[in-house]
């Protein structure tokens, strides 16, 4: 399955027709340098900077980090995409470093704060990338909480000296990272909580942060930690996209909404059921989250979305392309009822390997039916 994942090389393109030098010297990942950044590149809506991470990539394995709250069940984005996205950077070369935030999910009220709970929701979500194919072989999980008591000396100067540097104002501003906004009334640990997370990418000694755009605010405060401490070697930020819940006007899904969001375990009934729901308004492109799923998910997968229909309605056809499919749709060659049989039966043979692993895996179905016993909180 991990293969399916890994994105064709003949699909990327070198920028303004490039070809890299023979004489460049060999990766041990058998890639160029060009074709190294076009992979990195494509992970992210927004880099900052492309420069810098063109000089990076000469580092023999760059550090990738991304962290995660364990705050209940996974949904697709967060396992199919960031599966998609971390095989691309080891692909590339990088090793990557999940911060499985337990403390911070505590600091942020998740499952009710109690960290017994948080903590079986982050095996829970291991355990969902280990089965949908993560390559982890170049991927390691660390716990903040065992991880920052073994050094915090270390930890806690940093974040003494990140909150003494910055204003509460400024520290604010970061509430989005937390799904919070900066009018919510937050608790002292709240605010605390930005000043922990841009340490986190010191702490780590984080190259690149390879985090959804909801994070670039703290990401940001990083590398504005770099201008204050004179550190020219700033993290190179690559900002995944976030996908939209299913339903309209759903700017982001939401863990709370089950019609919202797929989820990684849910049965083929479900995820028809749910497709079946989905805004997806004819001849619409623009805020359509089915377009969006075959886009991000789809088409990286499979490298294709296959659309089966009757002769009638212009037969079988797979579209290699995004703006071959847009176009269809745009003209009303494809239509909404062809097209969400086609992404629900997709999305179905992607997390079919996730069902089974949670059926036949007696530790993993414990987990998940700990998980579901458990109430969300905010």
């Amino acid at each position: 399955m991990t293969e399916a994942i890994q994105p064709d090389l003949k699909d990327l393109q070198i920028k303004d027709g490039a070809v890299a030098s023979s004489e460049e010297k060999a990766h041990p990942s058998g890639l160029t340098l060009e074709e190294r950044f076009q992979l990195c590149r494509s992970v992210a809506e927004e880099c900052i900077s492309e420069d810098e991470l063109r000089r990076l990539l000469n580092k023999p394995m760059p550090i990738a980090y991304d962290g995660f709250e364990p705050s209940g069940r996974m949904h697709i984005a967060q396992g199919v995409m960031k599966a998609i996205n971390v095989n691309k950077l080891t692909k590339a070369g990088c090793h990557f470093k999940f911060w499985v935030a337990d403390w911070f999910a505590q600091l942020n009220n998740k499952m009710g704060g109690d960290l017994k709970k948080i903590q079986t929701v982050g095996k829970y979500m291991i355990e969902v990338w280990k089965a949908v194919g993560m390559d982890l072989s170049k991927v390691e999980f660390l716990s903040s909480s065992e991880e920052i008591n073994k050094r915090p000396d270390e930890y806690w100067t940093l974040v003494m000296d990140i909150a003494r540097k910055n204003s509460l104002g400024r520290v604010v501003r970061c509430s989005q990272i937390m799904g919070r906004s900066e009018t919510d009334e937050l608790s002292a640990a709240q605010i605390f909580y930005p000043c922990m997370q841009c340490a986190d990418i010191f702490f780590l000694k984080a190259d690149i942060c390879q985090l959804g755009m909801d994070q670039r605010k703290v990401n940001m405060l990083a590398r504005e930690y770099c201008d204050d401490i004179k550190k020219k070697l700033k993290p190179v930020i690559l900002s995944h996209r976030m996908m939209p819940g299913l339903l309209e006007g759903q700017e982001k899904m939401s863990k709370s909404d089950p019609n919202s969001a797929i989820f990684m375990e849910d049965s083929e009934a479900e995820v028809s059921a749910k497709i079946k729901k989905a805004f997806c308004p004819p001849q619409v492109v623009v805020g359509n989250p089915c377009l969006e799923y075959i886009k991000y998910i789809i088409l990286p997968w499979f490298n294709k979305f296959e659309v089966v229909r009757d002769e009638k309605n212009g037969g079988a056809k797979a579209y290699e392309s995004m703006e071959e499919l847009e176009q269809d749709y745009m003209s009303g060659a494809l239509h909404p009822g062809d097209l969400k049989p086609a992404l629900a039966k997709s999305l179905n043979v992607i997390l079919q390997p996730v069902r089974e692993h949670f059926e036949t895996n007696e530790e993993a179905k414990e987990l998940l039916k700990k998980v579901k016993s458990y109430k969300v909180t905010k």
